[in-house]
């Protein structure tokens, strides 16, 4: 039997072409959910593959846009959704998707992150977050638990992280979900509800680094191991409240799944304003 990867890969990603990734990272099962997203999706004909544009980012995880055979933007750090703004006012009919992660979103991307959401464009954004910055030598990062001992953290990182689906729910995103690497189904079925929304898409992927996060936070650098320690350690949404806080946890699920700005619009009927100086 052909592994199902085999048959995606030479169906949707450019041949002859060998990823960066890590032995054990998350972004090979991050892209493979996608992979399986896409081909639903196109197979009952819900996805227009020639309409489908993807943004990369700076970072591990902004490669996983690079490696599919479609219009692809690699672009500079924190400026993805920049980009992706720029080309969904060019061509409202492309489906724009970005692929980032928790340094490249939250830390210098991070304003765009804010209004790209407050506006409600009808852009996917896809952060990968493996707590840490993988790619440059493991740097605290926006999202690196507290306490957490990193290159630039010796001695315990002493702020608070960023709760990214928190921050997206507060800017106003319309949909957002978080899953882990050790959630397959979910995460495919929540990349499938992101890709046919209409407006500002926040999903979430808890990601394994066995080099950095492995070896500097979770105890070990097995990624069998990691996705383990994600499974014994991810709640649902409406189990969130029984924590009481708890730090070791990741809250996961669909927290925010309503109409867009532009459905909000259709549906009102907005008066003509006059331009006459009595108005002004």
């Amino acid at each position: 039997m052909v592994p199902i990867m085999s048959v995606l890969a030479q169906k949707y990603l450019r041949q002859k072409t060998r990823t960066i990734f890590c032995p054990g990272c998350g972004n090979g099962l991050v892209m493979q959910y996608f992979l399986n997203a896409i081909d639903r999706l196109t197979k009952s004909e819900k996805l227009d593959l020639n309409k489908l544009v993807l943004v990369g980012g700076i970072g591990c995880s902004g490669w996983i846009a690079t490696y599919l055979s479609t219009d692809v933007l690699h672009v500079i750090h924190g400026r993805a959704l920049g980009v992706a703004t720029g080309i969904k006012l060019a061509n409202p009919e492309l489906t724009v998707v970005v692929f980032t992660g928790d340094g490249d979103n939250l830390s210098i991307g991070g304003n765009h992150f804010i209004h790209a959401a407050r506006r409600n464009i009808d852009i996917k954004l896809i952060m990968v977050n493996n707590m840490i910055y993988g790619m440059t030598g493991g740097q605290v990062s926006p999202t690196t638990p507290q306490d957490a001992v990193t290159h630039t953290s010796p001695y315990g990182n002493e702020e608070s992280p960023f709760d990214g689906c928190k921050l997206a729910q507060a800017a106003g995103a319309t949909y957002i979900a978080r899953w882990t690497t050790a959630h397959p189904a979910k995460t495919i079925a929540s990349f499938e509800e992101a890709l046919l929304h209409r407006g500002f898409a926040y999903m979430e992927i808890i990601s394994q680094c066995p080099i950095y996060f492995g070896r500097y936070i979770a105890g070990t650098d097995e990624p069998s191991q990691i996705l383990n320690y994600f499974l014994n350690n991810s709640t649902t949404t409406d189990k969130s409240e029984k924590l009481h806080g708890a730090i070791d946890k990741f809250v996961i699920g669909k927290f925010v799944d309503k109409p867009s700005l532009a459905d909000n619009l259709l549906t009102k009927k907005r008066p003509l304003h006059s331009t006459s100086s009595e108005t002004i």
